[in-house]
């Protein structure tokens, strides 16, 4: 019989798919880690969080976390404020993205050019160099410490979002548009009875987007919504617990679990149509 030898190209062979899964096992596990250390801490009671480590494993499963996080952050407060906030940016958002997209995508005007080029530049710019003269013109409108000042500072619309729009309505044709003028329908007839209902794949794809920055985001929330009591969202009501004393970890973790539940809900329940709108955005244009 012949004997095998271990060529020197099966060894590098071996030792390139080892590193590989053992790469992808530490990114699991660099992944994964902080979600364990954080619903490992939900469950303990405030003495075994102060003797045992993250990562072990609570005595037994304490509820009572939760209870103090809801009620002392007045998360319930935090989820109206929030659920509103995302409501009324979701829909003020998609209407004004889609339409500054139809304008510009169907409309020939002097101009056209210039306002797609200023939205690109304006994109390169950081948002926290502009919060100065945000907050000043906040500041002059008495819009600072007021939802209504917030949510119209959450609508402003994305680049992103509004090209997604744009490379859509290239991919319907105009003729959609001229039938509909041929037959007495009006501009916004046609945006809104016709082009609009055709646009579903980008606005789910643009929601799950804003919907996402919008439920997270803090820094503007903390900054603008000053009263911590009555117009807390759910991204600042987890700061309750913080202090120049020390943090409550574990009832931190406890409000983690809580904000982040609707978001995993919700990705259960509509999770075919965020799959096909992201894949339909992403082959568009």
């Amino acid at each position: 019989m012949k004997k095998k030898y271990f060529s020197k190209e099966n060894f590098f062979r071996v030792v390139l798919t080892f590193l590989k899964y053992a790469l992808l096992c530490l990114t699991s596990f660099i992944a994964i880690a902080p979600l364990y250390a954080v619903a490992v801490t939900a469950f303990k009671t405030p003495q075994e969080y102060q003797t045992t480590n993250v990562m072990t494993l609570p005595g037994a499963f304490y509820l009572g976390n939760f209870k103090q996080a809801w009620q002392k952050a007045h998360m319930g407060l935090a989820f109206f404020n929030s659920i509103i906030v995302l409501v009324t940016v979701l829909v003020g958002f998609t209407l004004l993205s889609s339409m500054l997209a139809y304008v510009l995508s169907r409309f020939k005007f002097l101009g056209n050019g210039l306002i797609r080029n200023l939205f690109l530049l304006a994109a390169l710019i950081p948002g926290v160099a502009m919060q100065v003269t945000v907050y000043n013109i906040m500041y002059q409108l008495n819009l600072i410490n007021t939802l209504v000042g917030y949510i119209i500072l959450m609508l402003g619309t994305d680049v992103v979002s509004v090209y997604i729009f744009i490379q859509y309505f290239y991919n319907l044709p105009i003729s959609l548009d001229e039938s509909a003028i041929l037959d007495g329908c009006t501009y916004f007839g046609v945006f809104f009875k016709i082009l609009l209902p055709l646009l579903r794949p980008a606005i789910i794809t643009c929601m799950i987007l804003k919907g996402v920055s919008t439920y997270n985001e803090y820094y503007m929330a903390n900054l603008y919504l000053q009263d911590k009591q009555a117009l807390q969202v759910v991204s600042t009501s987890l700061y309750t617990f913080t202090g120049p004393l020390g943090s409550q970890y574990n009832l931190i973790c406890a409000g983690v679990i809580i904000v982040t539940l609707p978001a995993v809900i919700a990705f259960v329940l509509f999770q075919k149509q965020i799959y096909s709108g992201l894949t339909a955005g992403a082959v568009k244009g």
